[in-house]
């Protein structure tokens, strides 16, 4: 039967009425056929895994970890008890050369060697039994940290994103580490820390989580470990900058500006995670960054290359659909897709998940704080102390970066929380006197060293478990739960003796057994969905 039109529907210019006897569906000549693939196919196939982009943006991104080691491990030298000396001499003075403590002289037969600008504890008399306070400000500072990692976990998933969630800490510890120096007393520095713990607690989970997303599947672990040199570079750097700057309110400042800097000279240069643009529906802009990383690695990403969510990414549905929509278009109209940790305990595997993880950061913490403050230090000054124990974590990374795409996650974590644990109670057998005090400190000091790497090491694996919607919210748990550790950890190494060897060694133990009900993520993809990781874990249990 002929088709007739009225000069109305000639005048028509929908799509529908352009070309009526042909199929909107059907391809033109020379139309290159379109291919859906996820950010971890896409990586893989045409972008390049770890090219110069994903090296300059890698780089780029963790520099922030040194951030959060200034504005963490600043208390190491702001709140330190300095060094005093008697005045007038010893005899009849009313004051005690040989005390090993200024508890029980004389007031005003002494002063602090440094002046009372030389820290917390010699300006506002943080000694005797005003010492708890210390404790105090160090205490709250981490339940800031605890606080600021689930809020702003949330808000990286959430509409404020990686990049987004990365300045705001960043704008915050500026500003709350710069006032922290002009405290007019003790209460206000508090607040001030504790303030500054709470945007501190978002730095690094937002860093690492960026930094490691536009990163393909078979570099994604040894770049996740290496991240954490950054941390140890930054507290190296630090015991530098407080040897310049030995009064603690110029410290603050010192310690705070480099925040600004990397807002300015840094922040700009970072993209966003393509991974976060996908299950926001913002597809247009994941794909145009996902060419810009295969044009900088000198790879080539085809015109009917489109990408999706993995959900989708196997299903048969077609390219276009009745109304003459590609799918690029379909998924750009999509709602964003979000998610919560009610999502991530509503879902039985992701429930269990949630709770080991949890539990294996929190004991893991106990055991790396507390062993940084029980372990014997060495014979020299606070600065050369500071800068070697962050020197010594290095080699626990670099190990743990070669073995862990060898042996995979699951095997490394349960080995060196094993490992940790070992040596931990050893410690605990072993006495405080003579050469025993030297084998001590080796067990403290390996303990230490094993649980480095295990306290870096499940950063990747925290963040593999999860979905992209839910990631950085499952990552916040994970470090409250380590926070609620470093809270801890004090007051177990003030009980003394070889009870905190024994805490400790029971923490890395137990760490090992519940790593053992964690699936092995190695070579797994990372997932953008709830959905699409329910599907592909059980494709995977099906096969096997």
């Amino acid at each position: 039967m002929p088709v007739t039109l009225s000069s109305s529907d000639l005048n028509d210019r929908s799509p529908k009425l352009r070309s009526p006897l042909l199929s909107p569906t059907r391809k033109t000549a020379g139309e290159p056929e379109s291919e859906k693939l996820c950010i971890d196919d896409m990586l893989q196939k045409y972008c390049g895994q770890f090219g110069p982009w994903q090296m300059r943006h890698f780089v780029l991104t963790s520099l922030a970890w040194a951030l959060e080691a200034f504005h963490t491990m600043v208390m190491i030298f702001a709140d330190r008890e300095p060094d005093w000396r008697c005045l007038g001499g010893a005899a009849g003075s009313g004051c005690d050369v040989t005390a090993r403590t200024v508890c029980g002289l004389e007031p005003g037969s002494w002063e602090w060697t440094g002046g009372l600008g030389s820290s917390t504890v010699a300006e506002w008399g943080l000694v005797c039994a005003e010492k708890y306070k210390v404790g105090l400000a160090q205490a709250l500072f981490f339940g800031g940290c605890m606080i600021g990692a689930g809020i702003f976990g949330h808000l990286s998933d959430s509409f404020l994103g990686r990049k987004g969630s990365l300045t705001v800490v960043c704008i915050l510890n500026t500003i709350f580490g710069c006032l922290t120096a002009f405290s007019p007393n003790y209460w206000i520095y508090v607040l001030l820390r504790l303030l500054t713990g709470f945007s501190t607690g978002g730095v690094g989970l937002c860093a690492f989580v960026l930094a490691t997303e536009p990163v393909g599947p078979a570099k994604r672990g040894t770049a996740g470990m290496s991240t954490f040199y950054f941390f140890s570079t930054g507290i190296a750097i630090l015991s530098g900058i407080a040897y310049i700057f030995p009064q603690w309110r110029e410290l603050y400042i010192a310690s705070s500006i480099p925040s600004l800097l990397f807002l300015l000279a840094v922040l700009p240069f970072v993209s966003e995670s393509p991974r976060w643009y996908l299950v926001r529906g913002r597809i247009t802009e994941a794909m145009k960054l996902m060419r810009a990383i295969a044009k900088s690695n000198n790879k080539h990403l085809p015109e009917g290359v489109v990408l999706t969510l993995d959900e989708e990414a196997n299903n048969d549905s077609p390219t276009t659909n009745e109304e003459g929509q590609t799918y690029k278009e379909l998924l750009d109209s999509k709602d964003a897709i979000s998610g919560s940790l009610i999502d991530v305990v509503k879902l039985p595997m992701t429930r269990m998940r949630l709770f080991l993880a949890v539990a294996i950061n929190f004991l893991c913490s106990v055991v790396y704080y507390g062993l940084s403050l029980n372990v014997v230090n060495l014979e020299t000054n606070l600065y050369i102390n500071v800068l070697l124990n962050a020197v010594a974590e290095m080699p626990a990374f670099t190990i743990t970066a070669v073995l862990l795409d060898k042996y995979g996650r699951k095997p490394l974590a349960i080995g060196t929380l094993w490992f940790s644990g070992v040596f931990c109670f050893a410690g605990s057998f072993v006495g405080n006197a003579g050469v025993w005090k030297v084998v001590k400190m080796v067990c403290g000091i390996l303990g230490i060293f094993g649980m480095a790497g295990t306290y870096n090491l499940l950063f990747i694996y925290t963040t593999e478990l999860f979905p992209t919607v839910v990631r950085n919210a499952a990552l916040g748990c994970a470090t409250q739960a380590a926070q609620m550790g470093a809270i801890l950890s004090p007051f177990v190494v003030v009980l003394g003796g070889g009870f905190p060897f024994a805490v400790f060694a029971v923490c890395g133990i137990a760490g090992g057994v519940f790593a053992f009900y964690l699936p092995e993520t190695l070579n797994k993809p990372l997932y953008d969905t709830m959905a699409g990781m329910e599907d592909g874990e059980g494709a995977c249990r099906s096969v096997n």
